[in-house]
């Protein structure tokens, strides 16, 4: 598991606390709120990650004043290279109303060309609603 969630207020740090109570103590947790790249890039041929979760990744970006671009790019890099079985989880952002303010407007369009370009990396990708997938790929 690579864990991209930092508990920015109390009620962050219980969802945080309840995801990690849920998990096996088999699982193995890497802590990556923004350098995700790297962790991808850390994995082994024979590791199966599950990264959760790109949006949350992205905020932490946004928030640390980091340029988007370049950490998109680093982490499709590092996703492309992947050698490790990978699953990618994320929240879809785009499908509401426009937002009426530009950080809004701008986090929304970031996320959708980010979820675009690691799809198009992508074998599977699967679009799960009220806990039905819809298999895009």
């Amino acid at each position: 598991m690579i864990a991209t969630a930092q508990a920015m207020d109390a009620e962050m740090a219980e969802r945080i606390e309840r995801h990690q109570a849920e998990r096996s103590a088999a699982w193995r947790t890497v802590e990556a709120p923004v350098d995700l790249a790297k962790a991808i890039a850390d994995l082994a041929p024979d590791e199966i990650a599950v990264v959760d979760c790109l949006t949350l990744w992205l905020s932490n970006v946004f928030m640390r004043g980091m340029v988007v671009a370049d950490e998109c790019d680093d982490l499709a890099a590092a996703v492309q290279a992947c050698p490790a079985r990978l699953w990618l989880v994320s929240n879809e952002t785009g499908l509401g109303i426009v937002p009426d303010n530009a950080l809004a407007r701008r986090f929304r369009d970031e996320s959708g060309r980010l979820h675009q370009r690691l799809a198009a990396l992508a074998d599977h990708a699967v679009f799960v609603v009220a806990g039905l997938p819809l298999t895009l790929k």
